[in-house]
């Protein structure tokens, strides 16, 4: 007698295209990034800097 092993490949389940466009585009908060946080307090020092060297 011969024995064969018949095995079943498991389909995975269908994802959410909703959430998958959400991620792609780095939904979430509505915050500004540390970078931008950085640059923009980099942008105001110089500002004041230029100030303070035209008085």
């Amino acid at each position: 007698m011969i024995a064969i092993m018949v095995t079943k490949l498991k389909v995975p389940k269908p994802r959410n295209p909703v959430a998958v466009a959400a991620r792609q585009r780095l939904a979430g908060s509505h915050r500004k990034s540390n970078t931008a946080h950085r640059q923009q307090r980099k942008r105001e020092l110089i500002r004041l800097l230029m100030r303070k060297t035209e008085d």
